[in-house]
């Protein structure tokens, strides 16, 4: 092709017009260079996603501690947990842990 032909083709007179050129420089250094780029933006999405997800998860977590503490004011409950949970005994008892192995293939 002739310079004179490439010059005249719609196509390229499209891609070299100046405002075109300088839009898609915009939005090249918007979307990827700058300090505010969309990229950044979604590793911060991502990071608040994660973030409510633990919320949620430690919410739930404080909510299950509070149900046990309000069981634990009563004697019997408090006494029963010791037991279970740490193995505590009265003084005139005796405790036996039996630990079962698992089957072997």
């Amino acid at each position: 092709m002739k310079m004179k032909e490439i010059l005249s083709n719609k196509w390229f007179r499209i891609a070299s017009n100046k405002y075109l050129l300088v839009l898609v420089a915009f939005v090249f250094w918007m979307l990827f260079l700058d300090s505010n780029s969309w990229l950044i933006h979604r590793e911060l999405d991502l990071e608040i996603n994660d973030l409510e997800k633990n919320k949620k998860y430690y919410l739930n977590e404080i909510s299950h501690d509070k149900a046990i503490m309000e069981n634990l004011n009563d004697s019997l409950e408090l006494e029963k947990f010791a037991r279970r949970e740490y193995f505590m005994k009265r003084d005139n008892e005796e405790i036996f842990i039996i630990e079962y192995k698992e089957a072997e293939e």
